[in-house]
């Protein structure tokens, strides 16, 4: 059965699982869920995903959901060998530290400042630009020191990191200050089987 992923094309939650599916070259059906219409509430979909949310990965009746969490299970199913999560617990525990970075930092900085936005979220724009920020000024220095977020080949540390990152400016924050944080996006989006994410004419973006 070909995996499903169902997901809303503007949400980087949904797009990190997209691109995971396609850099792993695993054949998959995208499915659009019409968040307007409430479809992710429906008792269908919280049968399938109690919070309601996106992304879902459907895999033969078998449901995943939420983003990171999709990461993981695609890369202990179909990378036995370690390529994009590693099987050492130094590198584990690596990647994993990452990805509670996609789950804080870049879901309450670049993620939130982009919601407001894109989607008219209530939060205070300076306070989640200034996380932003405060996250890339991180970021740049340890891309200075390696390719990837955890060494020289990409992981799922870099699959969790990308989509909001590169449409950070959407949410008026500047990527101009962080050349080893753009070289670092370069280099996802020269990987085998990569997807873009869907950008939209807002923030910074709209004077583009």
């Amino acid at each position: 059965m070909t995996l499903k992923l169902y997901r809303h094309a503007l949400s980087g939650h949904a797009h990190r699982a997209e691109l995971a599916l396609s850099l792993l070259g695993l054949p998959h059906e995208l499915v659009d869920v019409d968040l307007a219409a409430r479809a992710h509430k429906t008792p269908e979909f919280l049968a399938r995903h109690p919070f309601g949310q996106l992304p879902l990965l459907e895999d033969d009746g078998h449901f995943v959901w939420d983003s990171t969490a999709i990461l993981v299970y695609l890369a202990t199913k179909h990378d036995p060998a370690g390529r994009w999560l590693p099987t050492d617990a130094a590198g584990r525990a690596a990647v994993q530290a990452w990805l509670s970075v996609a789950s804080g930092p870049i879901a309450f900085g670049p993620a939130a400042a982009r919601l407001v936005t894109v989607f008219g979220a209530r939060f205070d724009a300076d306070e989640v630009i200034a996380r932003a920020h405060a996250l890339f000024k991180v970021m740049e220095g340890e891309l200075t020191r390696r390719a990837f977020l955890i060494g020289e080949h990409a992981t799922l540390a870099d699959i969790a990191g990308y989509s909001y990152i590169a449409n950070a400016p959407e949410g008026n924050v500047d990527l101009s200050p962080y050349p080893a944080l753009r070289a670092w996006l370069s280099r996802i989006e020269a990987l085998p089987g990569f997807v873009p994410f869907k950008t939209t004419p807002a923030g910074l973006r709209a004077a583009a």
